[in-house]
């Protein structure tokens, strides 16, 4: 059989977008399927007060479409989705694009070589190959609080922000203090009556070196583009000797360390307040945060950090462990999301009739490079298991993913029609020990309790060495970590 379409991807998001364009520059035909009725991904989703990038914007964008007229040195939210729009634009992706269509289940079939996909009316599409980019931030965390089903007010996560709820002179209890949090704590608590802030690890946070963008500097980098891509490696640079201080540098760990406590005690000079806002934990074993105006939303007056465990939740109120009763109108979950699983709402049914989320919940999330996994050949997985960052730019790693794919699919043309490549079971594994090998010595195993470590404890999220390498490493495929299947008899072939 046939397939009606040579690649389906999943997600229009960054990395959905970026491999539409590759694989239309390649003259590879295509079809982008996304959920919801516009691009934009997480930058569509988040839409709470002071949502922004932590990277700034001339490194977070695609290396082959820059924007010269970005307006601060860290974009927020609507900028960033009017980019992705203007990249649609831009390459005319629109016709390639079927929006208000969630694939709810994906199953490989051995006989044909083929994906089959299924979406949430029943429709199916058969496709040579699939690319997944749905990325991780795509399931809120709501943690389980005794007694939440019983509240009487209002309650969202920041994910998805009540934007007809009006805040203005409501008691309101953020729970968490994560990076969402940091940036729509400063913004809502000037028009609330009454902020509790539970928090349950202090964050360290350094301060955000954000400014406007001048006309003048647009107008150079219209006129020079050499110039902007010259400052955007600059800034990639940087980046990458600060991501040092996270893979075992004791000195750059000092330094980070003593900069985000330098920032807490100008910006806190109330000393309780500020034992409640130190961390206890080696810097950057979390995710370091940045921001000028969360630590001075805490001293306001109408705001309190509350460091006790919830105990549980009334129908006006939540208790601490301590007995406190704090009277709420509200609930906002700061909480973020379920990332190190990487799970995703649909099934993806492989080679052998095996679920892949399920074997991840169960066994832990793996995949070769992050980019592929056994079992589900003519696959792969943009911004996948262990291809989160700490110290860098996600694109960067996006762009890396998309090379990689483009050479496997290069690969698979050579092969007789309807084969398919899948990874070794033995080339995964040892990759992935590898990876687990690598994260021993970095600050992520220094012992904290943290989102980017899964059920059994495995750092699942993160690359535990530079950008550099892994874009290096991901040029093209090592053909002998896969097999060539001929369907359907499936006869294994070496890849030459």
């Amino acid at each position: 059989m046939k397939a009606a379409v040579d690649v389906a991807i999943i997600g229009a998001g960054f990395a959905g977008l970026t491999a539409a364009i590759r694989l239309k520059e390649r003259g590879t035909p295509f079809i982008l399927f996304e959920r919801a009725d516009q691009v934009g991904g997480t930058w569509r989703e988040n839409v709470y007060p002071g949502a922004a990038c932590d990277i700034p914007s001339h490194l977070y964008s695609l290396s082959f479409a820059p924007n010269p007229n970005w307006s601060r040195t860290y974009s927020t939210q609507p900028e960033l989705l009017s980019y992705l729009k203007t990249i649609v634009e831009r390459y005319d992706l629109g016709p390639r694009i079927r929006y208000n269509t969630e694939i709810t289940r994906a199953e490989f079939l051995p006989g044909t070589g083929c994906w089959t996909l299924t979406d949430q009316a029943g429709n199916a599409t058969t496709a040579r190959v699939l690319i997944v980019a749905v990325g991780p931030l795509n399931r809120p965390i709501i943690p389980k609080l005794k007694g939440l089903e019983t509240f009487a007010g209002k309650t969202f996560h920041s994910s998805a922000w009540d934007t007809a709820y009006e805040l203005t002179n409501k008691r309101v209890a953020v729970i968490g203090t994560g990076a969402s949090a940091i940036q729509f704590i400063p913004k809502i608590a000037p028009a609330v009556k009454q902020l509790t802030v539970f928090q349950r690890t202090a964050p360290y946070i350094t301060p955000r070196r954000d400014r406007l963008v001048s006309s003048a500097e647009q107008q150079i980098f219209q006129r020079l583009p050499v110039v902007q891509k010259a400052y955007r490696s600059l800034i990639y640079w940087i980046n990458e000797v600060q991501g040092l201080s996270f893979l075992g540098n004791k000195t750059g760990n000092k330094l980070g360390t003593k900069i985000a406590l330098q920032h807490l005690r100008k910006s806190i000079d109330d000393p309780e307040l500020r034992r409640k806002a130190t961390p206890n934990y080696t810097f950057g074993c979390k995710r370091v945060l940045i921001s000028n105006d969360y630590y001075p939303a805490l001293t306001r007056p109408n705001v309190e950090l509350v460091t006790d465990t919830i105990s549980e939740i009334r129908p006006d109120s939540i208790v601490d462990k301590n007995g406190t009763h704090y009277p709420v109108d509200a609930i906002i979950f700061g909480t973020g999301f379920m990332v190190s699983g990487m799970i995703a709402r649909m099934n993806i049914i492989g080679r052998y009739g095996q679920n892949l989320f399920d074997q991840w919940l169960t066994q832990g999330a793996e995949a070769h490079y992050g980019i592929t996994a056994s079992g589900y050949p003519n696959l792969g997985f943009l911004v996948g298991p262990n291809t989160g960052l700490g110290h860098n730019s996600i694109i960067h790693m996006i762009e890396s993913q998309v090379n990689y794919l483009l050479d496997y699919l290069s690969q698979l043309d050579r092969a007789d029609e309807g084969a398919f490549l899948d990874v070794k079971p033995e080339a995964q594994q040892r990759f992935n020990a590898n990876i687990q090998q690598k994260m021993a010595g970095t600050v992520w195993a220094s012992g904290c309790k943290s989102w980017y470590l899964d059920a059994q404890g495995r750092n699942a999220t993160l690359w535990p060495s530079l950008t550099v390498s892994y874009r290096k490493a991901t040029r093209q495929i090592d053909p002998a970590d896969y097999e060539v299947v001929h369907s359907p008899q499936e006869v294994p072939q070496t890849l030459v």
